[in-house]
């Protein structure tokens, strides 16, 4: 069968799991976010996450590298997904990758088995995560804070898991106060357990809640619609 015989028949499938992520018979009940809503909705992303994220997340992504491979030390990437990001981490890196979703992790594994320097990927919640206190000198999350159920205490665990003097970068959609932007977030938050993120989500939810101290800040694209925050862990 031809490429261009194949594509409409792609194209079909791609709506048909974007229509069943966006069902609208969800109850407010439902939308509250929980580590099984965000593995649920995970395990129906992972078969199009590819397809459906590469291009609007690739300003995110690519910032975020480039941050890390100025560093130097044990990285660890929390909610790395299919490991988008993975590949284009410097070789003298050591990562670790972790994700709420095994589904993601089978394609972020068929993705860097080649990779010398990743160190693992394993499944595990950011929110708990099983590691030493000051273990990495880098620690990113990507379009996560919006996906966990209690963001105050990923910040925390990532907090934790940095050593002293360490860099915890953010990437992150960030709602709107005001405006069509503040009023399509607010509709689209009764979905948040289909789409397994939050769309209403302002920066206070996650700023001043640890000793993190905020030392860099960028609007991304496309639209300014992402943020990176860049944060030092105090010596002391």
């Amino acid at each position: 069968m031809s490429r261009s015989a194949t594509l409409p028949d792609r194209l079909r499938q791609i709506r048909q799991k974007l229509g069943g992520l966006m069902h609208s018979g969800t109850s407010p009940a439902a939308s509250r976010l929980d580590d099984a809503a965000v593995r649920a909705a995970y395990a129906r992303w992972a078969p199009i996450y590819d397809i459906v994220f590469r291009a609007p997340l690739y300003w995110g992504r690519n910032a975020a590298v480039k941050h890390i491979n100025s560093l130097e030390g044990k990285v660890l990437e929390a909610g790395v997904g299919t490991g988008m990001s993975l590949p284009f981490y410097k070789p003298d890196l050591k990562v670790t990758g972790i994700d709420l979703s095994e589904e993601m992790l089978q394609k972020a594994r068929r993705r860097t088995a080649h990779l010398p320097y990743i160190d693992e990927l394993v499944a595990m919640d950011a929110g708990n995560l099983d590691y030493p206190d000051n273990h990495f000198d880098v620690v990113v999350a990507m379009y996560v804070i919006t996906v966990v159920p209690d963001p105050v205490k990923v910040m925390r665990e990532l907090e934790r898991v940095t050593k002293p003097g360490g860099t915890v970068i953010l990437v992150n959609h960030f709602s709107a106060d005001t405006g069509v932007r503040a009023m399509i977030e607010q509709g689209l938050k009764r979905f948040a357990d289909r789409l397994g993120w939050n769309p209403e989500f302002p920066k206070s939810r996650i700023l001043g809640h640890t000793s993190l101290v905020l030392d860099f800040e960028q609007t991304l694209p496309p639209f300014s619609l992402f943020t990176l925050l860049r944060f030092r862990k105090p010596e002391a």
